[in-house]
């Protein structure tokens, strides 16, 4: 009796393969992701071109909610005013829910696709129910992980600036030193962000795959991510790019009766593009780095069922078929 051999580890793939695979897998099953951005990606891309819009143009009298005198340029001076920190909040908190609700549908649809297996459209809506919980709490704990990252470079500012004025230093704001200060250290404060980010890209894919949550779920993100993080950056680069910059053409719109109701909507449809895609070839690359690490599961065909599944990394073209034994 012949025993089947698994297949050696493909390479990594690149970016453009990552990408012609998402669009294999929503334009075969382009009415169920359609379905799903309406639902889910619709809202909150709606949110996000909205409230974009409004900051940009809301009163700056506004009532301040908060007011720091020893760090403004002028003591008494509104920082944060009333209407944009209430705003901002709205905003999180409905763009959280519809975003863990389209974590979790998308995702679910994504991997079962990719190994062929049919999905309706009740049941990767029936799968929110099963991973929003967990996804929320992995949430909390990458927010936890961000605010502590963040709290040591404000840290260093305040004692920077505490340090100079006892010093007898007279501090300007204004000055390119000051500003040049917080520059580096915004720019440190985003590379550590950014490199955090790209640590636990699939934090939330094994969530709803692998029905692991918070820690757990970082740190077989980061497994999975040895060796592979270069490609991964470079798209969530690009989808972090395109995102900004949807959001930036929101700063042009016109507030007031001459709403550009058509730039909205236009504006809209291009972040479910992208956040689509992005949430789609997250999915994707857990597969191939699972692949990759050589945790498919292989098995005597007499005893197990087997679905194949194309992965088309190599130079040649030429699909990879990688052999996942299912139990039946």
């Amino acid at each position: 009796m012949a025993t089947l051999q698994p297949p050696s580890p493909p390479p990594p793939p690149d970016i453009c393969t990552v990408l012609s695979e998402t669009k294999r897998i929503i334009k075969a099953h382009s009415h169920h992701f359609l379905v799903l951005s309406v639902l889910f990606l619709l809202p909150q891309s709606f949110a996000s071109v909205v409230f974009a819009a409004l900051i940009y143009h809301i009163p700056n009298n506004s009532q301040a909610f908060v007011v720091l005198t020893d760090f403004s340029p002028e003591p008494g001076q509104a920082i944060i005013p009333s209407k944009t920190l209430l705003l901002f909040l709205a905003y999180y908190l409905f763009n959280a829910l519809f975003t863990l609700c389209a974590i979790g549908s998308i995702t679910y649809s994504v991997f079962q696709f990719f190994y062929g297996r049919p999905v309706k459209l009740i049941s990767a809506v029936k799968s929110i129910l099963a991973s929003f919980f967990p996804l929320l709490g992995t949430l909390i704990v990458v927010q936890i992980i961000n605010f502590a990252i963040t709290i040591p470079f404000m840290i260093i500012l305040f004692l920077v600036i505490r340090g100079a004025e006892f010093m007898g230093f007279e501090t300007e704001f204004s000055s390119s030193y000051f500003l040049g200060l917080v520059l580096v250290l915004a720019i440190v404060t985003i590379a550590v962000l950014l490199y955090l980010q790209v640590i636990v890209n699939l934090a939330y894919v094994v969530v709803v795959v692998e029905s692991k949550w918070g820690l757990q779920s970082l740190r077989r993100s980061a497994s999975l991510m040895k060796g592979m993080k270069r490609v991964v950056f470079s798209l969530s680069l690009i989808f972090m790019i395109f995102g900004a910059l949807f959001l930036w053409e929101a700063l042009l719109f016109e507030v007031g009766d001459g709403w550009n109701i058509v730039l909205i909507v236009y504006n809209s449809g291009l972040l479910i593009m992208v956040q689509l895609y992005n949430l789609a070839s997250n999915t994707v690359l857990y597969v191939y780095f699972k692949a990759i690490h050589g945790e498919l599961s292989f098995g005597n065909a007499e005893v197990f069922g087997r679905d194949y599944v194309s992965l088309p990394f190599d130079n040649e073209k030429v699909p990879h078929l990688a052999s996942v034994c299912i139990l039946e």
